[in-house]
């Protein structure tokens, strides 16, 4: 598990490309913040966090899916992810953040991301004088 990265995986790198053509500027794991977001629009105050499905346990063929050894381990270990996820958007909102969760099976289709993206965007800006 260790050599299993949390930081510009296939799946951000392709959301973060086209965001960033689409003229949209963000933060990259904003330290400050809870859970490390992947991408923090502060303009908007929204934060994008791009989940793998297995990891986070999507509710697609992918996240369903479980080990067949060590049963108890792997349990307790995606339970204690979907947790702290909880937690962490529960926390961002509290504070006023906007939250985005982008899964790494709907990237197949990344226009459409993107575009949903982009409208909740425009529905969140800030403007700070």
């Amino acid at each position: 598990m260790s050599k299993i990265s949390g930081k510009n995986t296939k799946p951000e790198l392709k959301l973060r490309s086209a965001l960033h053509k689409k003229g949209f500027r963000y933060r990259l794991h904003s330290k400050n913040l809870p859970g490390k977001p992947d991408l923090c629009f502060p303009k908007y105050k929204t934060v994008i966090f791009i989940n793998g499905c297995y990891w986070h346990r999507h509710d697609c063929k992918k996240g369903r899916s479980m080990p067949s050894s060590n049963i108890e381990f792997w349990q307790k270990k995606f339970e204690t992810n979907v947790e702290r996820d909880i937690k962490n958007i529960s926390e961002l909102e509290r504070q006023g953040w906007n939250v985005i969760i982008a899964w790494e099976c709907e990237l197949k289709n990344i226009q459409r991301v993107v575009d949903t993206i982009t409208e909740r965007l425009k529905h969140a800006r800030i403007y700070i004088k």
